[in-house]
């Protein structure tokens, strides 16, 4: 991104809490693994979208039409001898020269600077509930404020969640955006081909991991958005399986659900195929009912249509073709209302895609579904898991197929971010014996 979008989400904010605001955004803390070490560092999503700024401990303000400047930012301080041991820090004058605060103060003074900040604003904006170690030393801050009414000063009397504004803005995503996760979807997708084209019987789930990572980071996205699921044959039924080190048998499928992250934005695109190369006739049933039942749903994300629309239709499709394969019975639309599916498609049709791969922003306004807008991303992901029940054929047993792209709303409908990754059974069979 660059430093023209960081400022115009910056005053964006800025507008939305208006001159008699105040808010304050904290970067992520470093976590210990075990003993001296820590786990890779990952920057708040909130914080990097307003900033920018990657390194941890660091707190951001945003005070409307202060004289001094409104984006005022709190880092750590520059210091040779960590940095040898550590890796370099902007430091103050790295947060004004480089990332644009009008003001920066070292770490240290944050709790002697951010009082006189507060003064003056009846309403305060910062992630109310997330951190309590957080929330009572915002009211410190505030208390000391409060402290100081009879000389004057102007304590917040209204708090407010900033997230509630950031989260809508993270929703809709600018054009630079939508450029980063087309660009994630389009590496994940050539990651997903990869693995389509090297599995084979006896290999193991690990080495289609690894193989994964290894596309991504040759491609410049060192990072995964999340821990990647690949399940061969009963393992693909569980949800999140993230064990990855199971033989993969001949006659098996096998479920890869994988996306990296590229410069803080997440891809998430899941594939299903067989281990030895070709689907069987009940593998290829049950693939094809997935599949018309993503199709479907696909068909439903466009502007005007409610969130719950994709569900909707996934659900009647797999109930449908349920009924047909003899697992259901009965009338459907009784089974629809009595969610007679769940028992083998447990989980909602998709979710908000962005800066985190389970992205901000609500699914619901005033308790109604709210309509799909341009700019918003999506994940559409239906699948089915037939496990060992005695309900169900015992050529469909053991059977756990999920297919899920990433989907942008446009103006006029929608685009598929992660076409590039084969989900046609006679596309990836070819790819495989290629």
């Amino acid at each position: 991104m660059t430093a023209a979008e960081y400022k115009r989400r910056r005053r964006a904010l800025a507008r939305a809490i208006g001159p008699e605001g105040i808010a304050i955004v904290p970067a992520a803390r470093e976590v210990v693994r075990n003993r001296d070490v820590h786990y890779p560092f990952r920057q708040n999503s909130d914080f990097v979208y307003l900033t920018g700024f990657s390194e941890p401990d660091a707190f951001l303000v945003i005070a409307p039409r202060r004289k001094e400047g409104e984006y005022v930012l709190f880092c750590r301080p520059r210091d040779p001898e960590r940095e040898q041991w550590d890796g370099r820090r902007a430091g103050v004058e790295g947060a004004t020269a480089d990332f644009g605060a009008d003001q920066a103060y070292p770490l240290g003074e944050l709790d002697a600077v951010m009082p006189t900040l507060i003064d003056g604003h009846a309403r305060l904006y910062f992630p109310i509930g997330v951190d309590t170690a957080l929330d009572a030393r915002v009211m410190g801050w505030v208390n000391r404020v409060r402290a100081n009414v009879r000389a004057g000063a102007v304590a917040p009397e209204t708090f407010v969640t900033v997230e509630s504004l950031l989260h809508e803005m993270r929703l809709r995503k600018s054009p630079a955006e939508i450029k980063q996760m087309r660009r994630a979807a389009e590496i994940s997708a050539a990651a997903h081909r990869r693995l389509m084209q090297i599995c084979e019987p006896g290999m193991n789930e690990s080495r289609l991991e690894a193989e994964f990572h290894h596309v991504c980071a040759t491609s410049g996205a060192r990072d995964q958005a999340y821990s990647p699921i690949i399940g061969g044959g009963a393992n693909a039924c569980i949800l999140h399986y993230v064990e990855n080190r199971a033989p993969l048998r001949d006659g098996d499928l096998v479920l890869i659900d994988a996306g990296c992250e590229l410069g803080g934005y997440a891809s998430d695109i899941t594939r299903s195929f067989p281990v030895n190369g070709r689907f069987s006739p009940p593998q290829r049933e049950i693939y094809e009912l997935v599949l018309e039942a993503q199709t479907a749903a696909i068909d439903k994300a466009k502007p005007g249509n409610l969130w719950n629309e994709p569900h909707d239709e996934a659900v009647k499709v797999l109930t449908k073709g349920l009924v047909r394969l003899g697992i259901l019975e009965g009338k459907l639309a009784k089974l629809i209302e009595d969610e007679a599916h769940k028992p083998y498609y447990m989980h909602r049709t998709g979710h908000w895609l962005g800066m985190d791969v389970h992205d901000v922003g609500s699914y619901k306004q005033h308790g109604a579904w709210r309509p799909f807008e341009p700019g918003m991303v999506l994940t559409v992901e239906p699948g089915l898991y037939l496990s060992d029940a005695d309900a169900i054929p015992a050529p469909y047993r053991q059977i756990g197929i999920r297919i899920e792209d990433d989907v942008l709303i446009t103006e006029t409908g929608n685009e598929i971010l992660s076409a590039a990754a084969p989900k046609d059974p006679d596309a990836i069979e070819s790819l495989m014996a290629g």
